[in-house]
C-alpha cells in the first residue's frame, strides 16, 4: 500500500487502525477508508480565548464532501499515513487558518471516538462511514486572535468567528442545523466540562484543597556534621551542590518539555496571592503539575501555566503584538515523560525498533538517550528564527523516529555540570572522590557512564556523592530511560562498619533463594554498603523521599561488578519519627504496636537494597536468547523489582536470624514493622513503583492470613503464617523475573496491585488522624551556595 501512496501523491492515504486504535500496518486511500468503515485517526484543534471564554469556530467550505457550509471545530484534519498527531495538529492549523504555533501551545485534552454513517451523494455511492479516533487539542490564548489575522484556506474554510463556549454548547444541545453535530452529553461533552471546571472553580476551594495536599508532607530540616571534612572537601561540597542544581534543571526538562517554563512562572508569581503561594509550594514538592500521592492526578491546569508571546504567528495586523498563549501540559501525565514524542505509542516504537540493527536496538532501549521525531524536529526548526534552507526539507524519511544521546540533548547543562565537577575534583583531598567526579564529568560529555559508575562503586570518601542518570521510574511507557539525580552526604563511618555483614553474604543469600537452582547466579559479588547523613539532593527526588538506593542499574556492571548501596540514615530516622511511629499507633493492634522499632525498619531497608543485587538480572529466555529482566518486563519492571527487593529482603532477614547472624528477638519486630511500613508506602499511590509493589505484598500476605484485620480496624501479624507467605511470594516474583514472563507479571499485578478494602480502611484511619504521608526535606547547607 505504501508504494501506491507514493505513485499517486494527490490521493490521501490513512493508516487503518483496530477498534482499539492500534495500527494494523495497513494504509488505504481516504475514500476507501470511509467506504469500508475502517477505523482511522484525526485531530481536532480548538482555539480558546481565556479573557472572553470563547471558542473559535470555522465555517466549512461549500465544496467539502461532509457538512459543507456548517460551523465546526477551529481546525481539524485526518492524520495521514505515517504522520503523527501533534505535527498534524500544527500543520492543519497553519494550512486552514494561517496560524503557526509551536508544539508547546497544544494541550491534548482527550481522545474522542466518533462512529457514525450518513448519506453523501458525491462520494462512495452515497455511503460515508466515519469510524474515527479524534485527538482533541486545546490552544489557550489570553485574548481572541483578530479575525483579520487569519489566512483562510478557501478549499477548506469560508469564514471564522468566536462564540462563547456556553452558547456553542447550547447550539449543539438543540441540534442547530447550522452546526456540525456533536453529542454534548456524550464523549465530546468533556470539552465543555473541562473549560467550565477550569474557569468556574472558586479560589478559596482551590486554596483549601492545596493546603490539604501540602499537609501530607512533614517539613524536616536535614543537617549533618561537616567538621570531619577537610578544607578541600568543604570546597568540593559547595561545587558539587552547584552541579546538583544544574542536574535539577535537566530533570525538570525530562519530566515534560514545558515543565521549566511552568516552574519559573509559578515561582515568579508565588507572592501574588495565597493560592499562588500554595501552587508554588506543592509544585516544588512534586517538581511537576502532577501529584505523586494522587496517582499522578494534575493539581494544576494549563490555565495556571506560563504565558508566552509569539510575535509573528500569523498575518500582521496593525496594533496587534501577536498571540499570547499558555504553555500547555496535558491533564494526564505522559507515560513516556519527555523521553519520547508525546504522540508516540508502543506500537510505533516497536515497528521502528524492528527495523534497526542489533546495536541500534540496544541504543534505542538504552538508559542514556531520548527518542525524537524527525518531522517534529524539522517543524520546530522551521519555526525558529535561525532556521535555514536545510531545515526546510519536507521529504518524509522511511522512519520518523531517531535517537539523540543525553550528551547532545542536554549538552549546555551537562557542560556546565561537568565544569563544576572538574573543579570539585581538583579541590578534594580524597583520591577516590577526585576520580569519581572527574570521570563523571567526562561521562556527561561522552555519554559513556561505565567507568564513572565503577568509580562510584569504589568511592571511599568522607564526602559521599551520587550524581548522574540512574533510575527509570519516570519512564512508565517502557522503563528504559534514566532520570538525572544527585545525593550528597557525609559518610557515617560507625554505621557503615556495622553493615559489612549484609554486603559480604550476598552469594549465600543467592544460593538459598526460594527459586529453582537453574535460575540462580553462581557469581554474585559482595555489595559495598555506605551509610550517609544526607545534606542535599536534587533531580529525580520529587514527592516521597527515598531512604536508600542500590546502584548502578546498568546490567553490564551488575553482571561484572555487582552493585553498591547507600543508606540515608537521617532520612530514615525522620520518616520513622514523623510517619512510622504514628502509623503504628493508629493501625497496629495494641498488643503488637510496641514491636515497631527503628532498628527493624532500618535493617529491613538494608536488606531491601541488598536484594536488588541478587536474583535474576541477565536472563536466558526459553528460546535460548539472552536478555534482561528490565527489557522483558518493560513498564512492569520497576514495580515488580521493588516488590521483589521488599519481600525477598524480609525473607533474607529471617534467613540471617536462622543462621544466627542476627538476634532472634528481631523476628517479631521485623514482621510488625514491615506491616506498618506497608501502610506507609501504599500511601505513595499505586502509580508509583514502591506504592504499587507494596500493595502487591500486603494483599498477598493478607490473602494468605499472615496479616489480620480486627474489629477495631487495627491490624496484626499472624506469626504462624507469615514466614510461609513471605517465602511463597518471593518464589512467585523471582520465578517471573527469571523467565522474563511479562504475561505472568501482568496477571500478578492486576490481581494484587489494587486498593482493597483493608487497605482503604487503614489509609482512611491515617487520614483521619492526619499522619503525614512523607517528609519534605529542607537543606540548610544549600543556603551556603550562591546561585
Amino acid at each position: 500500500m505504501a508504494e501506491a501512496a507514493s505513485a499517486h501523491p494527490e490521493i490521501e492515504y490513512l493508516d487503518v487502525l483496530t477498534s482499539t486504535s492500534e495500527k494494523t500496518g495497513i494504509c488505504k486511500p481516504r475514500g476507501d477508508v470511509h467506504r469500508d468503515g475502517d477505523y482511522h485517526r484525526a485531530v481536532h484543534v480548538w482555539i480558546f480565548s481565556e479573557s472572553t471564554l470563547e471558542l473559535l469556530l470555522q465555517k466549512r467550505a461549500d465544496c467539502k464532501d461532509s457538512w459543507p457550509g456548517h460551523w465546526d471545530i477551529s481546525s481539524a484534519g485526518h492524520i495521514s499515513a505515517g504522520d503523527s498527531s501533534l505535527v498534524t495538529a500544527q500543520r492543519e492549523l497553519e494550512e486552514e487558518l494561517g496560524i503557526v504555533l509551536p508544539k508547546d501551545a497544544f494541550e491534548l485534552l482527550f481522545i474522542f471516538l466518533q462512529e457514525c454513517s450518513f448519506q453523501c451523494s458525491e462520494i462512495n455511492d452515497g455511503n460515508f462511514i466515519n469510524n474515527e479516533f479524534n485527538d482533541v487539542y486545546l490552544v489557550t490564548t489570553l485574548d481572541p486572535i483578530p479575525l483579520e489575522a487569519f489566512t483562510l484556506q478557501e478549499s477548506e474554510v469560508s469564514a471564522v468567528k468566536y462564540l462563547s463556549y456556553d452558547e456553542y454548547k447550547s447550539f449543539l444541545a438543540k441540534e442547530d442545523p447550522e452546526y456540525v453535530p456533536y453529542d454534548v452529553n456524550g464523549q465530546y461533552g468533556q470539552l465543555f466540562d473541562i473549560v467550565a471546571q477550569r474557569y468556574n472553580q472558586k479560589t478559596m476551594d482551590r486554596s483549601l484543597a492545596l493546603q490539604k495536599k501540602i499537609r501530607r508532607y512533614a517539613s524536616v530540616t536535614l543537617n549533618a556534621e561537616l567538621s570531619g571534612l577537610s578544607n578541600g572537601d568543604r570546597e568540593a561540597l559547595l561545587l558539587v551542590i552547584k552541579a546538583a542544581k544544574v542536574i535539577d534543571e535537566i530533570f525538570y526538562l525530562q519530566v515534560w518539555y514545558n515543565n521549566p517554563a511552568l516552574r519559573d512562572w509559578l515561582k515568579e508569581h508565588a507572592a501574588s496571592s495565597e493560592l499562588d503561594k500554595f501552587k508554588w509550594i506543592y509544585y516544588s514538592i512534586n517538581k511537576s503539575p502532577w501529584s505523586c500521592l494522587d496517582e499522578n492526578e494534575a493539581f494544576l491546569t494549563t490555565a495556571d501555566s506560563a504565558v508566552k508571546l509569539l510575535s509573528k504567528p500569523a498575518k500582521q495586523v496593525s496594533g496587534w503584538k501577536g498571540i499570547e498563549y499558555k504553555a500547555a501540559f496535558p491533564m494526564q501525565k505522559p507515560p513516556g515523560a519527555n523521553f519520547y514524542p508525546p504522540d508516540m505509542d508502543k506500537k510505533e516504537f516497536d515497528l521502528w525498533k524492528s527495523s534497526l540493527s542489533k546495536d541500534e536496538k540496544e541504543e534505542a532501549t538504552g538508559f542514556f538517550n531520548v527518542i525524537k521525531r524527525r518531522s517534529q524536529f524539522c517543524l520546530d526548526e522551521a519555526l525558529s528564527i535561525a532556521s535555514d534552507e536545510s531545515n526546510n526539507n519536507t521529504d518524509k524519511p522511511v522512519h520518523d523516529l531517531f535517537i539523540v544521546p543525553y550528551s547532545q540533548e542536554y549538552r549546555a547543562l551537562l557542560t556546565k555540570a561537568a565544569e563544576l565537577l572538574h573543579k570539585a575534583g581538583n579541590s578534594t583531598s580524597s583520591p577516590s572522590l577526585k576520580r569519581l567526579l572527574q570521570s563523571k564529568a567526562e561521562a556527561f560529555l561522552s555519554n559513556d557512564y561505565y567507568d564513572s559508575d565503577i568509580a562510584w562503586m569504589e568511592l571511599d570518601s568522607k564526602l559521599d556523592v551520587t550524581i548522574g542518570p540512574y533510575e527509570t521510574y519516570e519512564d512508565t511507557l517502557f522503563g528504559y530511560k534514566a532520570t538525572f539525580e544527585a545525593f550528597i552526604g557525609i559518610r557515617d563511618d560507625k554505621a557503615t562498619a556495622q553493615l559489612k555483614l549484609f554486603g559480604d553474604n550476598l552469594q549465600v543469600l543467592e544460593q538459598n533463594l526460594p527459586l529453582d537452582s537453574v535460575y540462580k547466579s553462581q557469581d554474585v559479588i559482595a555489595a559495598p554498603i555506605r551509610v550517609i547523613q544526607l545534606v542535599y539532593n536534587a533531580g529525580d527526588v520529587k514527592g516521597p523521599q527515598t531512604v536508600a538506593f542500590n546502584l548502578p542499574n546498568d546490567e553490564r556492571i551488575v553482571k561484572d561488578r555487582g552493585t553498591s548501596m547507600v543508606m540515608l540514615k537521617n532520612v530514615s530516622e525522620a520518616k520513622f519519627k514523623h510517619i512510622l511511629q504514628p502509623i503504628a499507633a493508629g493501625c497496629i493492634s495494641r498488643e503488637q504496636s510496641g514491636l515497631v522499632d527503628f532498628d527493624s525498619f532500618f535493617t529491613h531497608t538494608i536488606c531491601h537494597e541488598c536484594c536488588h543485587g541478587i536474583g535474576p538480572h541477565t536472563i536466558t529466555l526459553p528460546n535460548g536468547q539472552k536478555s534482561t529482566v528490565r527489557l522483558e518486563l518493560q513498564e512492569l519492571h520497576s514495580a515488580l523489582e521493588e516488590a521483589k527487593a521488599d519481600i525477598v529482603g524480609l525473607w533474607a532477614l529471617k534467613f540471617f536470624i536462622d543462621q544466627d547472624l542476627l538476634p532472634k528477638d528481631l523476628v517479631k519486630s521485623m514482621y510488625v514493622s514491615f506491616l506498618a511500613g506497608c501502610f506507609r508506602s501504599v500511601r505513595f499511590g499505586l502509580e508509583e513503583a514502591h506504592g504499587k509493589g507494596q500493595a502487591l505484598q500486603f494483599n498477598w500476605l493478607f490473602e494468605k492470613g499472615a496479616f489480620v484485620l480486627h474489629h477495631d480496624e487495627t491490624f496484626s501479624v499472624d506469626f504462624t503464617k507469615v514466614e510461609g507467605a513471605v517465602e511463597s511470594l518471593s518464589r512467585e516474583i523471582l520465578t517471573i523475573q527469571a523467565k522474563g514472563d511479562k504475561p505472568a507479571a501482568r496477571s500478578l499485578m492486576d490481581r494484587y496491585c489494587k486498593m482493597t478494602d483493608p487497605l482503604k480502611a487503614a489509609l482512611q484511619r491515617l487520614d483521619n488522624i492526619q499522619v503525614p504521608v512523607d517528609i519534605a526535606p529542607i537543606f540548610p547547607v544549600a543556603d551556603l551556595v550562591s546561585e
